[in-house]
């Protein structure tokens, strides 16, 4: 008899979508080949993540770390006893005496030092006389317990000494080699002493509102004001003409110009008593006294969110001229057929061709102008209305010798642009597909 295949049964169906249910699939596991590639990739990451790790999330964290620490300028180095060791009386043959001196002190004014010990190996051929009681001599071998130092404590250890022949024969000098001298200190920065008082110190200001105002309208207006005028320059370039390599070499010298350079320039140009600039508006009658560009409100600001569009617009063109010379040309034919107008075929056509890179340099100009510090304070110091955030940041560290305050401001930057990067990802990015 032949054996029958056995039949099967009805395939249930799936009542809820009106189909016949999928078999199930077993769960997928990487094979060997995955899991080495995956390793391998990892592998090849780690120098990378390394690398980023130490240039960026280090400093990061050290300023954050330093924000919530009362510590100064001087407190960066921690406190430390310093020796120095000197022979004294001119000795000039054998037999004659003279006084070996250290000199101690805590180099902080405030910070005490526990436990201060000086160590010595002091030169054979001379004869020790009496020693000071915290000392004692094993050998050549002198060990000095000097207890504790208070902040700016200073003192001298004298111990009188007669020359010996083997000294003599040495040249009469001390070794090179300075004496050692230990102790224990707390250091700022590593304490468990935490503080709010650098915030505090920064919002309680009536300043900082004014000085972020500032930063808002420098970067808002330098960051559009240098994408509308690459905008413009690379409209004018768009089309091929005789010189136009030459002038686009003309276009990228405001970028590539040393910014010290540049800054002075327009410091010269701009001077109220020898400025080109005042000496023309005076002879045209614009003006019948020299304006101090730099030097009154809001004028200050104005020139230096000009100096920042005229710096800093050649970026911008390089990108949107390479973004227009790949538009396909066609489509601009058949609107000039249909009788489009240039401003229509640059608006219905050019523009949203252009809302990509445009939104990305927007982003990166405005990161990066909120974070400008040596165009501002090389043009006005940030004197005249014009100071900002990163200039805030220098005056506090290092103009108040307040480091903690400076890390504080430094902070308050790194969240305003953290939360600027969060909306600029969550809005403006999907609405032009990024």
């Amino acid at each position: 008899m032949t054996a029958q295949t056995p039949r099967r049964g009805p395939v249930p169906l799936d009542h809820s979508k009106g189909r016949n249910a999928p078999a199930p699939r077993p769960p997928k596991g990487r094979n060997p080949l995955e899991r080495r590639e995956a390793r391998l990739a990892w592998g090849l990451l780690l120098p990378t993540i390394a690398a980023v790790t130490l240039v960026v999330v280090l400093p990061l964290m050290a300023i954050f770390w330093i924000s919530v620490k009362p510590v100064g300028l001087a407190d960066l180095r921690p406190p430390a006893p310093i020796a120095s060791e000197d022979l004294r009386g001119r000795p000039e043959a054998v037999g004659d005496d003279a006084t070996l001196r250290y000199r101690l002190r805590n180099s902080s004014q405030d910070q005490p030092i526990t436990g201060v010990v000086l160590t010595d190996t002091l030169p054979e051929g001379l004869e020790i006389g009496e020693l000071d009681p915290r000392c004692a001599l094993d050998g050549l071998a002198l060990t000095c317990d000097l207890g504790d130092f208070e902040g700016g404590h200073r003192e001298t250890i004298e111990i009188p000494v007669t020359i010996g022949q083997a000294f003599a024969d040495a040249g009469m000098a001390l070794p090179d080699s300075p004496p050692g001298l230990t102790g224990r200190a707390s250091n700022v920065l590593t304490s468990d002493e935490f503080t709010l008082d650098n915030f505090a110190r920064i919002f309680d200001g009536g300043e900082f509102w004014g000085v972020l105002w500032v930063t808002l309208v420098y970067t808002v207006f330098g960051t559009i004001g240098a994408l509308l005028f690459g905008l413009f320059a690379a409209l004018l370039l768009d089309k091929s003409f005789k010189g136009q390599g030459v002038l686009r070499g003309l276009y990228l010298f405001p970028y590539v110009a040393p910014v010290i350079a540049v800054a002075f320039t327009w410091i010269i140009l701009f001077d109220p008593f020898s400025g080109s600039a005042n000496a023309l508006l005076i002879q045209m009658g614009v003006t019948t006294e020299a304006i101090n560009f730099f030097g009154q409100r809001p004028l200050a600001l104005i020139m230096v969110i000009l100096f920042e569009v005229w710096r800093y617009f050649p970026l911008s063109f390089l990108f949107i001229l390479a973004r227009m010379q790949s538009i396909d040309s066609d489509m601009f034919e058949a609107a000039d057929m249909d009788g489009a107008s240039p401003f229509q075929q640059f608006w219905y056509l050019s523009m949203p061709q252009l809302l990509g890179i445009l939104s990305v340099l927007f982003l990166l100009r405005f990161i990066w102008t909120f974070n400008k510090f040596d165009d501002i304070f090389l043009l006005t110091g940030g004197n005249a209305g014009t100071r900002t955030l990163t200039v805030n940041v220098y005056e506090q560290a290092f103009a108040v010798s307040n480091i903690g305050a400076g890390a504080a401001v430094a902070v308050v930057i790194f969240g305003c642009l953290l939360a600027f990067s969060f909306l600029f990802f969550r809005f403006i990015s999907q609405e032009e597909g990024l």
